[in-house]
């Protein structure tokens, strides 16, 4: 087991959604020394600006969280840009990350890397039976090359790299920005704002049969700083809380909490995405430990208080 709080860190995406999560719960672990590259002072597309995070940091430990994603919307319209910006991130920094002798490499993959029709529930040994959801495939399989060096390097170089593989997020902070948005905060924004404005009724994409596995943020920055102390091998792991619920479901569950009297159109010519996620989670309880502690029931409330809050607040202003 690795101590923690004698390691110099660095977290890619530190300062983002899921980011946020992991410097907190490193720092209570009594991490005193977290890096966290800015965009606009390390720009991780950009081989130099990596190199120059290295020599800045001087860290023995990377976690990687660092993407460029979205929602359905997001990905149909920047197949390219969400291939290239992640793959080239991925690929530099663990190279990156051999040449100056980093101690482990954590790579935060994508549920979105397994096959579009993957048996239920997603077994990590099912990862490489066939293509991904089209809309959701070249993000998927650019972070999945993380895996396929993660192996190489630890191969050849005996480098210390591990890959786990998140479901669905979601909680307090997400990106509720309509145009890259996922899921839940997407229909959040959308029922809360129906709501606000007396509408009678709300479109969502897709049919809602779709069903979705949902993980809130703060179990799976546990997941992944348990992993980062205990976990050392080369195969993947699946990180989540272990059921799934349909788009349909979930939506009219928000509709309730928010108190959304109106009706939910069904926009049928839109996708659905992948048709199941679910995933068995039994190798991350017995590798490291991990089990989800936030019922669903419990986080999306969380979530749409959150969003209240912060609508409220802008409302204001």
């Amino acid at each position: 087991m690795i101590n923690l709080k004698d390691k110099k860190i660095i977290v890619t995406g530190g300062a983002g959604f899921l980011g946020n999560y992991v410097v907190k719960k490193l720092k209570e672990r009594n991490c005193k020394e977290i890096f966290i590259p800015i965009i606009d002072e390390y720009d991780l597309r950009d081989i130099n600006a990596i190199k120059r995070m290295y020599h800045d940091a001087k860290a023995d430990i990377v976690i990687h969280l660092a993407a460029v994603v979205g929602g359905i919307g997001a990905n149909r319209e920047n197949p390219a840009t969400f291939f290239y910006d992640n793959l080239i991130m991925g690929a530099q920094l663990m190279e990156q990350a051999r040449l100056n002798n980093i101690e482990k490499f954590v790579a935060i993959g994508t549920i979105c890397a397994y096959p579009k029709f993957t048996p239920v529930p997603f077994k990590e040994e099912d990862l490489w039976n066939g293509y991904p959801e089209e809309t959701n495939a070249p993000y998927g399989l650019a972070k999945k090359m993380l895996l396929v060096q993660s192996q190489a390097y630890r191969s050849q170089y005996n480098f210390n790299s591990i890959f786990l593989l998140p479901v669905n997020l979601y909680g307090p902070g997400d990106n509720f920005n309509p145009k890259s948005s996922h899921v839940i905060p997407a229909l959040i924004k959308k029922i809360y704002e129906a709501k606000v404005n007396g509408y009678d009724e709300v479109v969502v994409w897709g049919t809602g049969k779709a069903t979705r596995e949902f993980f809130y943020v703060e179990d799976c920055a546990e997941a992944i700083i348990l992993a980062t102390e205990k976990y050392n091998k080369p195969d993947p792991i699946n990180i989540g809380a272990g059921f799934e619920i349909s788009i349909k479901d979930l939506a009219n569950k928000i509709k309730n909490i928010i108190g959304f009297e109106g009706g939910i159109i069904w926009d049928t010519t839109k996708p659905d995405g992948q048709p199941r996620r679910c995933l068995d989670i039994t190798k991350a309880l017995n590798e490291f430990g991990f089990e989800a502690k936030t019922s669903f029931e419990v986080g999306l409330k969380k979530t749409i208080d959150w969003y209240r809050k912060v609508s409220n607040i802008e409302r204001l202003c």
